[in-house]
């Protein structure tokens, strides 16, 4: 029989927990949304004061008054991409895999001392 060979599990393989991606959107959403608010307020002060230049900052300001919302959104629903389609191994050719798989030496391996005295 052919023992396969060690390989290790490796922690930061792992995908991240439901709740931290959540959190992370939850994060980035309000960080936008803040942004908008500055966008309203510039804006207001801007019209308020009649700062020079005002055809060009109005519509930028305005401009992203509108983007910022419409990319949180977006952002905010969005997951990370799967790893793998389940169907796309099927449809595609398999591959080769040429690099040697990690195996233990005879040092590395766990070994249990037998006393040979009773």
């Amino acid at each position: 029989m052919k023992r396969q060979a060690y390989q290790p599990i490796l922690i930061t393989d792992a995908s991240r927990s439901q709740d931290d991606q959540l959190t992370s959107r939850q994060k980035r959403y309000v960080l936008m949304m803040g942004i908008r608010v500055v966008c309203v307020i510039v804006g207001a002060v801007l019209v308020g004061a009649q700062a020079p230049m005002l055809w060009l900052w109005l519509p930028l300001v305005g401009l992203g008054m509108i983007l910022i919302p419409w990319l949180a959104v977006l952002l905010a629903n969005d997951r990370p991409p799967k790893e793998q389609h389940r169907l796309a191994r099927r449809f595609q050719p398999r591959r080769r895999d040429d690099t040697p798989p990690m195996s233990l030496t005879a040092e590395e391996r766990p070994h249990k001392v037998i006393d040979a005295e009773p």
